[in-house]
């Protein structure tokens, strides 16, 4: 009888121990992460995020770029440095982007002025290889020329430059930048011949009519607003559907019939791949700057920007994809 009772306090025990272990044993596989678990998201932006400008410094991209770079860096809290990569149309530039990683940490100022890297029988890039994330700004293009110019409106320039082709000389950003491709149309459908004189500095080129180097400047206001204020230059014609308020007496080609309008777009673009919670982090900041930046809305009024500047990633696509279409359409292509 005694081995009996023993033998039941043994067992009375195991089982015991054995409950107990399978009580402790519980918090320990709740605690575990199950296999589907997600994969916890790093927190973005953590480092600079490159500006990458394919102009030299002073010019509209460059003061875009420049004044994100601030914008941003106060909004997500890292550095947004801006990279000057001047060179073939832009295309220095978006081959930079194109090299590196699509990790969210370089972007483009891309300008209508790059077209020609998307917009030509042998495209350097294709529109697949980049992703858009903000349009930024909207406004016309100009023919301006010196203020004590003898040219006083589009009719004296028109004929001068049908009275002597090719010999007018237009400053501009180069072969296959927006102004090449306006010049471009205005020869093939209007016969008017110019001298093209391209500057990849845009510093250059705006005073290229101050110095008697050209006789035109193709460009928007807002890059010359300085100049425009100093009554150093003024326009003769804008390129658009109407005349602006800004400048009633300037005829637009519109109203003469003349089909050629190549808004000029600064867009935010980034390599294709790259994550659409980074991209829509990137475009909510932008959108708020551009609504409520004092800045922001200052550096919009002295560009002389369209109201409908601003777009998200999907119109500003449609958008890019849409003017590269208008520009090979010009060009015969």
């Amino acid at each position: 009888m005694k081995k009996l009772g023993a033998l039941i306090l043994v067992i009375a025990l195991v089982l015991t121990i054995g409950t107990g272990c399978g009580t402790t044993s519980k918090p320990t596989s709740v605690s575990q992460k199950p296999d589907n678990a997600p994969a916890k998201v790093e927190k973005y932006p953590t480092r600079p995020i490159n500006i990458i400008v394919p102009f030299g410094p002073g010019g509209g991209a460059d003061q875009l770029g420049r004044l994100l770079s601030k914008e941003l860096s106060q909004k997500l809290g890292v550095s947004f440095p801006v990279v000057n990569m001047a060179g073939a149309s832009g295309a220095v530039g978006m081959a930079k982007l194109v090299t590196e990683p699509a990790d969210g940490y370089n972007m483009y100022v891309y300008v209508t002025d790059t077209h020609a890297t998307l917009a030509s029988a042998k495209p350097a890039f294709k529109l697949e290889e980049f992703t858009t994330v903000a349009r930024m700004l909207k406004a016309p293009s100009f023919f301006f020329v010196k203020m004590d110019s003898p040219i006083k409106t589009w009719a004296d320039l028109e004929k001068k430059m049908k009275d002597n082709p090719g010999q007018v000389k237009v400053a501009g950003n180069g072969e296959g930048s927006i102004d090449d491709v306006a010049l471009t149309y205005l020869a093939k459908n209007h016969g008017i011949t110019v001298n093209k004189i391209p500057y990849s500095n845009p510093g250059e080129r705006y005073t290229s009519i101050l110095g008697g180097h050209a006789d035109v400047l193709y460009e928007q206001a807002g890059d010359v607003a300085s100049y425009l204020d100093q009554k150093q230059m003024r326009p003769v014609l804008v390129f658009d559907e109407k005349r602006m308020p800004e400048f009633p007496d300037v005829v637009s080609t519109g109203e003469l019939n003349m089909k050629v309008f190549f808004p000029f777009d600064r867009t935010i673009i980034m390599k294709a791949g790259t994550s659409p919670e980074q991209i829509k982090i990137l475009s909510d900041a932008m959108k708020e700057i551009y609504d409520k930046s004092p800045d922001f809305q200052k550096f919009l009024k002295v560009n002389y920007t369209t109201s409908d500047s601003f777009m998200g990633p999907e119109d500003a696509k449609k958008a890019l994809a849409d003017s590269v279409a208008e520009m090979n359409k010009a060009l015969g292509k």
